[in-house]
C-alpha cells in the first residue's frame, strides 16, 4: 500500500506554510545550519511588497504566505514536529524537511521578473 498522503492531516494553510519553510531551508540569508545535524535554522521571514515576494529564484502569492506570521499555524507545526518553534523564526526538523506538502509546484511559481 503507498504511503498515506498528509499522515499528520495538516491543513491547507499548515501545508503552504511548511512548505515555504522548506524552501526558506534551501536559501542562503534565510537559513543556517540548525542544532542537530538533521535540522536547519531559518533566521529570517521574507517580507512581501504588493501582492507577492521574491525567495530565490521563484514568486510566490502573498495571499499563500498569510501562516507565515500566524503564530497558530506555528504552534501546529510545532505540535506536530515539523518545527522548533523560535519566534520569530524556526528550526526547521528532519520530519519537517522531509515532509511532502504536494504544494511545492503550486505555490512557488518560477520568477519573470526580479
Amino acid at each position: 500500500m503507498p504511503p498515506k498522503k498528509n499522515p499528520l492531516g495538516l491543513n491547507s494553510l499548515q501545508l503552504k506554510t511548511l512548505t515555504l519553510l522548506q524552501y526558506l531551508a534551501n536559501l542562503p540569508g534565510y537559513a543556517a545550519p540548525g542544532p542537530d545535524a538533521e535540522t536547519v535554522e531559518l533566521t529570517r521571514l521574507p517580507v512581501a511588497h504588493g501582492d507577492h515576494f521574491h525567495l530565490g529564484e521563484v514568486v510566490v502569492a502573498a495571499r499563500d504566505a498569510t501562516g507565515l506570521r500566524n503564530p497558530s499555524v506555528w504552534a501546529a507545526l510545532e505540535r506536530k514536529g515539523l518545527i522548533r518553534s523560535t519566534p520569530p523564526t524556526a528550526v526547521l526538523t528532519a520530519l519537517g524537511r522531509g515532509y511532502d506538502t504536494g504544494l511545492r509546484d503550486k505555490i512557488l511559481h518560477v520568477a519573470d521578473h526580479c
